[in-house]
């Protein structure tokens, strides 16, 4: 799924575009020695990230719950880019303890951290009301969709601060809608945007945006078959778009959400001055004119 057009009406993207062509960071290795730390990086969207980032030169950080899927993950980037520097660490975001030894590790082993991506998250079945589920298991997905976002941003910030890095978080088109049942999984990706703006305000020195990835059939919305016909989106897409939030270029969305379906150029050169002068796409109530 992806943002109604009428909110913001630009091109909408599905793969790979110009705008954000990755093959220019590939070739002149943009972020050659930077430290990148990935959660949720076993599979899917992490994964792709994480090879996008070491093809463009950085040091790559893992983290995942399973060290056997952080190990083949690790094996797939070192096949397409053998130079890569690449680390893994195990956590379950959920758990305080181990998302701070996963980021004092990096940090000790590297001296620092350049861009953190918490993209670790939970979904749900969309099949019945809240009062009808197991809420234990409602609840665990807030607990790794929101305090698997604050644990890694809890812990990673300090160091963030020190380069003037980069906190990105995975949202979803799903922050911005209220569909029946999917209650736990919609909530915590709207309270992401609050915590976003949050670290806008306290951590000023740190670029942080909530993104949504795009429409993408992952393991996680397997658990949501009604929504798969809007899930056409390439994982690339993810990937390219972060390499350029973290450019340096659109460094005027931290603090905002950002869909990658949208066209990056036509937003900046339509939209832009507007944002800035509204403070936009944040979240706030809103009384019509």
């Amino acid at each position: 799924m992806s943002i109604p057009r009428e909110d913001l009406p630009v091109t909408e993207r599905h793969d790979v575009y110009p705008a954000i062509d990755p093959q220019p960071h590939f070739d002149n290795q943009t972020y050659r020695d930077k430290v990148v730390l990935i959660t949720g990086s076993s599979r899917g969207i992490g994964q792709e990230i994480a090879l996008f980032y070491a093809k463009s030169g950085a040091i790559v950080v893992l983290v995942a719950r399973q060290q056997d899927t952080l190990d083949e993950v690790k094996n797939a980037i070192a096949k397409d880019v053998p130079a890569a520097t690449i680390a893994t660490f195990v956590a379950d975001v959920k758990n305080t303890k181990e998302v701070q030894a996963a980021v004092e590790g990096a940090v000790e082993k590297f001296g620092k951290l350049d861009i953190v991506f918490a993209n670790a998250g939970k979904g749900n079945e969309w099949k019945k009301p809240f009062t009808e589920c197991d809420p234990d298991d409602w609840w665990s997905t807030m607990e790794v969709n929101v305090r698997g976002v604050y644990n890694a941003a809890h812990y990673s910030l300090p160091h963030l601060d020190k380069t003037g890095g980069y906190f990105i978080i995975t949202s979803s088109v799903g922050a911005q809608m209220r569909r029946p049942f999917g209650s736990a999984y919609e909530l915590s990706k709207h309270t992401l945007g609050r915590l976003n703006e949050f670290i806008k305000i306290e951590h000023p020195q740190v670029k942080s945006m909530a993104v949504h990835p795009g429409g993408i059939l992952t393991k996680l919305a397997d658990l949501v078959p009604e929504i798969h016909k809007y899930l056409v989106d390439t994982l690339q897409l993810p990937a390219a778009t972060m390499l350029q939030l973290t450019s340096g270029k659109y460094d005027w969305f931290s603090g905002r959400f950002v869909s990658a379906n949208w066209d990056l150029a036509e937003v900046e050169g339509k939209y832009k001055e507007k944002i800035l002068a509204e403070e936009a796409l944040v979240s706030r109530l809103a009384i019509p004119a």
